[in-house]
């Protein structure tokens, strides 16, 4: 449990040194957006390289891929149908909601909580490799249809595979499995290049807290309300349902599937709404929420769950 504290407060320092960085107007105002995009498409991959280049591949694609599959989708689902039976919200914003519920941060925050809590980045790597491949183009292509959106089926469905941290996880699960040894000179660059990804994501997230102003005047409450309490409540409880007393899990692997599963809504939901113009207020304060409650909310699964 000592460690688990650790870990958390290590991150909330970091993420506090963001905010007040944000605040004193360090790097100036494109700051977090340069930080994010050297993370998405830097340093982020080279940790999931080094990771899974050397990861225990019967943990990464195990049960914790379909308790987190169960657990999202469920969570999803149930959004849609309290949508469709109180607040009718149109196509479009019930997809940015049901994203806001199942959606997680397996990114941005993911990765430190596997690092610093869980022990290893390969427990997000199951989820990220998920929600990239499977759950953002279905959601990108029911917006596409349902919306004013531009973007074509085929750059929707060819989105994986354009994506590095996809790119990134699949060559280290190659190298993993051919038995490859990579020698220092190839292999230490990348290592050098990850080490710096957990910092530059965490910074940035505490950057784009500055200013932040939820729930302004003429904004959906209910399906915010709704999709924040279904992410930060229900989820988790799922996924602790399903792991163990579906897959029979515990310990670690227990805790893992539990606390992936509090993760706040993913910071890409809001990049979505803000593609194609609709639902941006909700997903901006589903963000904002989810993640405020998922430091408690982790911090009780760990109390509780922490080997």
């Amino acid at each position: 449990m000592g460690g688990v504290l650790t870990g958390f407060g290590i991150i909330a320092f970091v993420i506090l040194v963001g905010y007040v960085a944000g605040r004193l107007r360090i790097g100036g105002p494109t700051a977090p957006y340069v930080l994010n995009r050297i993370a998405f498409f830097v340093t982020n991959p080279a940790l999931l390289f080094v990771t899974l280049a050397h990861a225990d591949l019967r943990v990464v694609f195990s049960t914790q891929l379909l308790v987190a599959a169960i657990a999202a989708v469920a969570s999803a689902s149930a959004f849609v149908a309290l949508s469709r039976a109180f607040f009718r919200s149109p196509a479009p914003e019930t997809t940015i909601g049901a994203l806001g519920a199942g959606y997680v941060n397996a990114n941005n925050i993911g990765i430190p909580v596997a690092v610093y809590v869980l022990g290893s980045a390969s427990y997000v790597a199951p989820v990220l490799l998920l929600q990239l491949i499977v759950f953002a183009p279905i959601a990108l292509t029911i917006l596409d249809t349902t919306s004013r959106g531009t973007m074509s089926v085929r750059s929707i469905l060819t989105q994986p595979i354009r994506n590095p941290m996809i790119i990134a996880s699949v060559l280290g699960i190659l190298v993993d499995v051919s038995g490859i040894q990579l020698p220092d000179a190839v292999y230490q660059p990348f290592e050098l290049l990850g080490g710096a990804a957990v910092p530059l994501v965490l910074m940035a997230f505490g950057m784009s807290l500055v200013g932040s102003k939820p729930l302004e005047a003429g904004t959906s409450r209910t399906p915010i309300v709704v999709a924040v309490a279904l992410k930060s409540a229900v989820m988790p409880l799922l996924a602790f349902l399903v792991a163990r007393f579906v897959f029979g899990m515990e310990g670690q692997s227990l805790f893992a599937a539990v606390a992936l599963a509090a993760l706040p809504t993913a910071q890409n939901v809001y990049n979505f709404a803000a593609r194609y113009e609709r639902g941006m207020p909700v997903a901006r304060d589903i963000v904002l929420f989810t993640t405020i409650f998922a430091v408690p909310s982790l911090l009780v699964i760990a109390a509780l769950l922490a080997p």
